[in-house]
């Protein structure tokens, strides 16, 4: 479904990773399936979720109702984040940069896939560390839910917009 005819509260949801986990038991081994999801509706609230089941099915159900609990949101300023920003997770590390306007979304498959689902069209991406997905997936949303808009930024340091805005101009 096009972006424009959603509803606010609809999300798209994406599966990022399934992997095999097999757990060794007296009986022989126990194979269940662990997926990693990320849901978004395109206008700043993402969330990543896992789900792990005999099933796949199963496992990508429970996995996009993990990520519509953990939902995050993400402040955009003419279509990029208002500032550069390092999520950290465990051994992942993610560097979230603005970027010029016809720029794209520059990053990996993880860190492009929740990028392009909460909305952003411009954005340059970096991950330090680990290449598991759900640790970069916890990052990125970490980081994301540091994000502060000019006007929160403004009003914590007791300021008008205007003021900032002179004072990144010299």
């Amino acid at each position: 479904m096009p972006r424009n005819n959603r509803r606010k509260d609809e999300f798209d949801d994406n599966v990022i990773d399934i992997s095999r986990v097999s757990k060794v038991t007296k009986g022989g081994r126990n194979l269940r399936f662990r997926v990693l999801v990320a849901a978004g509706n395109y206008e700043g609230r993402i969330g990543v979720g896992s789900g792990n089941t005999d099933e796949i099915p199963q496992a990508i159900g429970q996995a996009v109702r993990d990520a519509k609990k953990h939902l995050v949101t993400v402040p955009i300023v003419n279509g990029t984040i208002p500032h550069e920003i390092t999520g950290e997770f465990k051994a992942g590390k993610v560097i979230l940069k603005p970027a010029y306007r016809g720029t794209g979304i520059i990053a990996g498959d993880v860190v492009g896939t929740i990028c392009r689902l909460a909305g952003l069209d411009n954005i340059l991406t970096k991950s330090i560390g680990t290449n598991n997905p759900m640790t970069l997936a916890k990052a990125v949303t970490e980081g994301f839910s540091r994000l502060k808009t000019p006007e929160e930024a403004a009003s914590l340091r007791g300021k008008d917009l205007e003021d900032l805005e002179e004072a990144f101009q010299k």
